[in-house]
């Protein structure tokens, strides 16, 4: 063994290990391959290794050579060639192996062992790109055996060992699972890891890129180049052009990737880096095809494909088989195609890399339904038809399905998008089948929702023992916005960045249940379930089985659910119960659905200042005028509701009384005010005028089980009144200051606070009525007291915080209660105040501690909520509903009303509609809803306000009465 003192000392400054000429050598190699001239690198190690030959044998000799060898498969690794790496790996293997058992002391232990991880962690990456994935696992097991006999202070193997996990995990497609041990490993590697940090930032990097964040990949990249850069890693520095070409290749910049593409093509070429030079051909031969170019796309593949296969990188090869599949597909060369395809499945199968099966089954159907399209089958059109669905919805449910790997909400709604054209594909399909029963189905299942999966929100970002495999997109092979791991915040005094940051995890949505009644009975999609479970080995559907809806308490009056999904176009189920049988399905075209949903958008308040938003609404919104009003309901109608259904709802109500609509909007017409709908042409009837219309929630928010150890709530059990309370730190006339004006100036909330005092127990007890607003103790621990007494009601009048659409992230909406900054939560203070977040309200203070508990325990939810405050009901505008209404159905409530859009106060009515201030338009809302929480039944108590409401507006058009205010209000149950 060397001596045991030549090694680097605390400083990084490193001592002789071999003597001269080997360290002077190791360190000229070392200069050549960050230089990138990799040959000059082998070169020198090379000559080395004919020196270290020619000394007489002994362990220590073998050592050196084993060294030297390794030195050489890792630059013929760079260099990508991957047979002549394989070769010169396993001599260094056997050199260690042979001194396995030789006397050494313990510094001389601890150089070997580092020897064989550095080989064997080398093995896994070079079995990795040649496409033998689970021998790669099995090396990468081995060294993660060895490396706590290591001394390793400053975690550098570890890092590299848990980057080439990430790297695996990459080639697999896992793309969730290899972003949550890639964040936790930026997390937790030191910064001396001077070639470990910028190729885990790559690694974020693609991941994001091929997960549709674009921006979080950018950020990525630019620190990874800042540090290759420092390094003056050329060969870092190029490479990732390649990856930024490919970045800009998925988000539409196809001039700005062939650019780029070119560029590092030319230097891979120079460099004779085949490996590289081949992904980029293959991408090169992408935008070929996109630009016309098929003489250019065929050589460039042509080119690619033989490159991998020489280099034994099988993965690789399929995927420039798979596009090359593509292309015979364009030049009509069917039997090519097909031949090419089922080539890449091939090797996709035998490697386990399942989801690209699953790419290859997308393929062939979209062939098929193109076919279909060019092609008239005649009496076999169903049978092709079948043979499309066949191949594409299992593999629809798998893509979609992979979202759930993900740690934030964020990146799952990315990966929807991705994921969205392969449904759009199945929609299609199952309307040129006109199966109302499969769109029925469909639909159900896709809007089942996604579960909370509390038991995967762990208190610290840890990587996942078993994660399961996600849908893929072609990265780079050779290599391998979460937030970034070096923020901090403080929760009560506490660092608890990760507690903080902490992503809602879910599962899969339950079975949902094709039968009212209870029992096994078939489930939707059964049969497309179970063939993509089969085929693509991943979980499509919780084992948890529920009815697609509950109609138990609905029996008494005819009833119709709704469900809306969006697939490019708007598709509508429903059916009857309650006395009245049947079901239909529909459709809307989506550039109708979105010129109408703009319409409405354009007359709500809020969109962009929100100070602006809500002048332009009472100045120029359409919601502030009878008659451009009408024409809105008109087109929403029109583009949203099949006459159809209105012609049922007309004949149900004439035999058996006024029905309940309940509907589950999609996320696009998550703010439609059905109510307002004129559901018949030529007339001003509205949907309201013929039923009571309720909103639904997806059924996994259906609570599993009451929260232990709360009290149930009686017909006696005190109504909890939270009404404008005072956020800490912000004025009375300040963004997050008071809402109702100044206590005991409003005699109508007076006299509803005194009609609960008058009706029984009222929490917090008050002398007085006006003593009920703007409290300053009112905050979360408070409110956690006096719901786990048991409650029957919640009334909340104050501050919402919605959280931004576009960030996916519906559980980042937040209450504005009393709460200090010091106090513990997932929020992030404002200033000197932390809002409640629906995030809170879910998962309570599991993130927070070991011994935490879940929200439904802490905050648990009485049957009945009220949340009044802007867009407090935004929840199912997002692709998962975990806001705060969707939190309170979780933790119990059955019934919440909450508001559509950003609510205008009084104040802002005799501001900029010049109302007196007598009249106080939010007063009346709010007396309303309290007065149908205290009805027996709620839906029709705020129907028939928002009737008298309509009716009103009908026939004076004042501004008071518009629905600007009133068709804001909605119930939702699950």
């Amino acid at each position: 063994m060397p001596d045991e003192g030549r090694i680097p000392d605390e400083s990084g400054v490193v001592t002789p290990l071999y003597g001269e000429p080997f360290d002077s050598g190791l360190a000229l190699a070392e200069e050549h391959q960050l230089a990138a001239d990799l040959a000059a690198s082998v070169s020198v190690y090379e000559e080395l290794l004919t020196l270290a030959e020619s000394l007489d044998d002994s362990p220590d000799v073998r050592f050196l050579r084993a060294h030297l060898l390794q030195n050489i498969a890792s630059v013929q690794l760079s260099a990508t060639d991957l047979a002549g790496a394989e070769d010169t790996n396993k001599r260094s293997r056997a050199l260690l192996d042979d001194i396995a058992s030789a006397p050494m002391g313990p510094r001389g232990r601890q150089l070997w062992l580092e020897m064989m991880l550095r080989t064997l962690i080398s093995g896994a990456d070079l079995l990795r790109r040649t496409g033998r994935l689970d021998e790669a696992l099995a090396c990468l097991d081995e060294a993660a055996v060895r490396l706590p006999e290591f001394d390793d202070p400053d975690g550098l193997r570890a890092s590299e060992l848990g980057l080439n996990r990430v790297h695996l995990l990459m080639d697999r497609s896992e793309w969730g699972a290899a972003e949550d041990q890639a964040t936790a490993l930026l997390s937790t590697t030191p910064t001396t890891a001077v070639e470990t940090i910028p190729r885990l930032l790559v690694a974020l990097g693609l991941i994001c890129s091929s997960t549709g964040r674009f921006d979080a990949a950018e950020d990525y990249f630019a620190r990874a180049e800042e540090r290759f850069r420092a390094l003056g890693d050329t060969g870092g520095q190029h490479t990732l052009l390649a990856h930024r070409a490919y970045a800009a290749m998925h988000r539409g910049e196809l001039g700005l990737a062939e650019r780029l593409f070119a560029e590092a093509s030319a230097f891979f070429e120079r460099q004779r880096w085949f490996g590289d030079l081949a992904v980029c051909e293959q991408a090169r031969a992408f935008l070929a095809g996109r630009r016309g170019d098929a003489i250019g796309a065929e050589e460039l593949l042509a080119a690619s494909l033989a490159r991998f296969e020489r280099l034994g990188a099988s993965l690789a090869a399929a995927d420039s088989m798979l596009l090359g599949a593509q292309h015979a597909y364009d030049q009509g060369d069917i039997d090519e195609m097909k031949r090419l395809a089922q080539a890449a499945r091939d090797v996709y199968q035998e490697r386990e890399v399942y989801e690209r099966c699953a790419q290859v089954d997308l393929m062939l159907a979209r062939t098929l339904e193109d076919n279909l399209n060019r092609t008239d089958h005649g009496d076999h059109e169903r049978e092709s038809i079948d043979t499309a669905l066949s191949f594409a919805l299992p593999a629809a449910l798998a893509l979609e399905a992979a979202r759930y790997d993900f740690a934030t909400a964020h990146a799952r709604s990315q990966w929807l998008q991705l994921a969205d054209e392969a449904m759009q594909l199945v929609f299609r399909l199952a309307i040129r089948r006109q199966d109302q029963g499969l769109l029925f189905e469909l639909a159900e299942h896709r809007c089942a929702g996604a579960s909370l999966a509390l038991d995967r929100t762990p208190p610290t970002a840890e990587p996942v023992e078993d994660p399961a495999s996600v849908f893929p997109s072609a990265a780079m092979k050779s290599y391998a916005h979460p937030e970034h791991a070096e923020d901090t915040m403080t929760l009560g005094g506490v660092a608890a960045e990760a507690a903080a940051s902490v992503g809602l995890r879910v599962a899969p949505p339950p079975k949902v249940r094709m039968s009212a009644q209870s029992g096994p009975g078939r489930v939707a999609l059964q049969e497309y379930i179970a063939a993509a479970e089969f085929r693509y080995h991943r979980r499509i559907a919780h084992e948890e089985a529920v009815p697609f809806w509950i109609t138990d308490d609905l029996t008494s009056r005819p009833v119709v659910q709704v469900r809306l999904a969006d697939a490019g176009d708007l598709f509508m189920t429903w059916i009857w119960a309650g006395g009245a049988q049947g079901f239909g399905t529909g459709h809307g075209p989506g550039a109708e659905v979105d010129q109408a949903v703009r319409e409405l958008v354009d007359a709500l308040p809020g969109a962009g200042d929100r100070a602006e938003g809500m002048r332009r609404a009472f100045d120029e919104g359409a919601l502030a005028e009878p008659g451009r009003e009408r024409r809105l309901a008109r087109t929403l109608a029109e583009a949203l509701w099949p006459e159809q259904l209105t012609a049922q709802i007309r004949q149900v109500a004439e035999r058996a009384g006024r029905p309940l609509v309940r509907i589950q909007p999609s996320p696009r017409v998550a703010q439609v005010p059905w109510e307002l709908l004129a559901v018949d042409d030529g007339t001003d009837v509205r949907l309201v005028d013929l039923a009571d219309v309720v909103t639904t929630a997806p059924a996994s928010l259906r609570p599993r089980k009451p929260a232990p150890a709360t009290a149930q709530a009686t017909d006696t059990s005190p109504v909890v009144l939270v009404l404008d309370p005072r956020v800490p730190g912000f004025r009375a006339d300040s963004p997050l200051g008071s809402v109702l004006g100044p206590p005991g100036s409003d005699p109508e909330l007076l006299s509803l606070v005194q009609r609960r005092l008058d009706g029984g127990d009222v929490v917090p007890s008050v002398a007085t009525p006006a003593e009920a607003f703007r409290r300053t103790d009112l905050d979360r621990d408070w409110l956690s007291e006096v719901l786990r007494k048991g409650a029957r009601r919640l009334l909340y009048v104050g501050h919402v915080s919605g959280a931004p659409v576009e960030g996916g992230q519906s559980e980042d909406g937040t209450l504005h209660l009393c709460c200090d900054a010091e106090t513990a939560g997932l929020a992030v203070p404002l200033r000197t105040h932390r809002p409640l977040s629906a995030k809170d309200l879910l998962l309570g203070s599991l993130p927070l501690r070991a011994d935490g508990e879940p929200g439904a325990r802490i905050w648990p939810a009485p049957p009945r909520v009220a949340l009044i405050g802007c867009e407090s009901g935004g929840d199912l505008r997002f692709a998962e509903s975990f806001g705060l209404a969707a939190a309170m159905l979780y933790n119990g409530a059955e019934l919440v009303t909450a508001t559509r859009w950003v609510l205008p106060t009084s104040l802002a009515f005799h501001r900029l509609a010049q109302l007196p201030e007598s009249v106080r338009p939010l007063t009346q809302a709010i007396v309303a809803v309290d007065t149908a929480h205290e009805d027996e039944d709620p839906v029709r108590s705020l129907g028939g306000w928002q009737r008298e409401q309509l009716d009103r507006w009908r026939a004076d058009g004042r501004i008071e009465h518009s629905p600007l205010l009133w068709a804001a209000l909605t119930c939702i149950v699950v």
